[in-house]
């Protein structure tokens, strides 16, 4: 799921385990800006219909990916939301850069979920722009989902679990591929768990919000 945070008025500064973290995430916004943005003349992708915002907010671990910029080489990714007051979603992409052992790096981007559907947001890196976030796929528990773009170019496959197995992955590869994907472009995103530094471990189930906690 590196860039640059405009400052939120809902957001503190974060906690000091993590300064040097969010200043990595400071330097590419631009390219992954322009990455994501822009029109298509693709197909349209189909959306999740009636997506229940309060149940898909928490903790979400990428165990696959399309991935954008310095993802290509995330371990450990972890992509949160928290819902706010005002409707719009607090997010969080977490993820060790290069290795388990690799420096941590933070995404806080802002989801804004239009009002014809729940499941199409834009998702804001830099004000005021906006970058097409769909979601394609939920399961009736919420425990998985795959993000999604009407241009087939980056996606997300995530569960409410830190591991699955490789047939659970290769069903939510072909939900993918069905939705129009080329399933060779898909990363596995290691995942190795307890992580004691990493903070969704500290973060009780909404790393979202315990990013933006501290000042």
């Amino acid at each position: 799921m590196s860039v640059a945070i405009r400052p939120d008025p809902a957001r503190t500064a974060p906690e000091p385990a993590h300064r040097a973290a969010v200043a990595l995430a400071r330097g590419g916004a631009l390219g992954l800006l322009l990455t994501l943005v822009g029109c298509s003349s693709h197909p349209p992708l189909p959306t999740v219909e009636g997506l229940e915002l309060e149940r898909f907010m928490g903790d979400w671990y990428v165990q696959a990916h399309i991935p954008v910029g310095s993802e290509k080489k995330a371990f450990n990714g972890v992509e949160s939301y928290a819902l706010g007051d005002d409707g719009r979603v607090l997010t969080s992409y977490v993820f060790r850069k290069g290795g388990f052992d690799g420096e941590l790096e933070v995404m806080e981007p802002v989801g804004f979920p239009s009002e014809a559907s729940t499941a199409v947001w834009g998702m804001r890196f830099i004000w005021p722009f906006k970058a097409e976030y769909l979601v394609a796929h939920i399961d009736a528990d919420y425990s998985e989902t795959i993000i999604a773009r009407t241009k087939r170019d980056y996606a997300w496959i995530m569960t409410r679990e830190p591991q699955i197995s490789e047939q659970r992955l290769a069903a939510l590869t072909q939900k993918l591929v069905e939705l129009g994907y080329d399933a060779s472009e898909l990363r596995r995103v290691p995942q190795r768990w307890p992580d004691a530094e990493h903070p969704v471990t500290q973060a009780a189930g909404s790393l979202a919000t315990y990013t933006r906690a501290a000042d």
